[in-house]
């Protein structure tokens, strides 16, 4: 690896959630004192998070559960990459069927975007989220949808969620069930497109040189910091193995435990 001194130079620190500061209601050892850390030195902190499932408010409440204060303002979610996103491509006077939880809509809704639930309406495009309230009748929907043709945007490409008991399929999982069963796949957003990284580093006034992404997964966290040029941290808290590192096109700066050993890190002196 690459001079770790290096590490402590950062000022914005992108964080992944799920697998790299807890997992599920279990906040990770070392986490809580690793953000209060980074706030003591003079840093910030921004939560990347690919789960379309909950909205910012919902993260924030999470964290306020686990023992973390947290603002809605530290948060960019892939729901917020794909509203920017939809603004940015036209897509504000388009109708939107939406395979997604009741969060999603919501949030869609409250950004000005018009939504069915009728799959026979004049239906702009598909959008795929990670949808824990998930039905064989939106599947159906989506199937007829695509098969007619319809614009496909999913927001994030996570094969699964971590659970306390394991995995659960997320959006990636479930756009290749469709694939399956139609041939279409979706313009994706979120991890690992650096769009996030990009908007968050805007947001903060930071440098890439400034800047570093840290995650559990080596296809979405770490690509992401890769294709936005920043340094990245993989920790072994979540997804990834030591082991699938050795066998993936995609490196990480840096490979550590978990956030404690950062947080270690951030406490040595220079030099030591």
């Amino acid at each position: 690896m690459r001079n770790i001194e290096r590490l402590k130079q950062k000022k914005l620190f992108l964080l992944d959630l799920d697998g790299t500061l807890y997992l599920d209601e279990t906040l990770f050892d070392g986490a809580a004192e690793f953000l209060r850390c980074i706030r003591e030195r003079g840093g910030r902190y921004l939560f990347l998070t690919n789960n379309s499932s909950k909205s910012g408010d919902a993260y924030v409440e999470k964290l306020r559960r686990l023992g973390v204060e947290a603002a809605r303002s530290d948060f960019l979610t892939s729901v917020d990459a794909t509203i920017l996103y939809l603004r940015e491509h036209g897509g504000q006077d388009k109708l939107y069927y939406v395979c997604g939880t009741e969060s999603f809509k919501e949030q869609l809704r409250e950004a000005g975007f018009r939504l069915t639930i009728d799959r026979d309406a004049a239906v702009d495009a598909l959008l795929m989220g990670f949808d824990t309230e998930l039905t064989f009748q939106k599947l159906e929907d989506a199937c007829i949808l695509l098969g007619r043709g319809v614009e496909y945007i999913a927001t994030n490409p996570d094969w699964v969620c971590p659970t306390w008991y394991g995995y659960v399929p997320d959006c990636g999982s479930m756009c290749e069930m469709l694939f399956r069963a139609t041939g279409r796949r979706p313009y994706v957003i979120g991890k690992p497109k650096p769009d996030m990284a990009y908007l968050a580093m805007r947001s903060a006034g930071a440098a890439p040189e400034e800047t570093v992404v840290i995650g559990d997964r080596l296809y979405t966290d770490i690509a992401c910091g890769v294709n936005a040029g920043v340094d990245t941290v993989l920790v072994l808290s979540g997804e990834t193995k030591r082991e699938d590192v050795e066998t993936s096109d995609v490196k990480p700066s840096f490979i550590l435990r978990d956030v404690k050993e950062y947080l270690n890190i951030l406490k040595t002196k220079t030099g030591v």
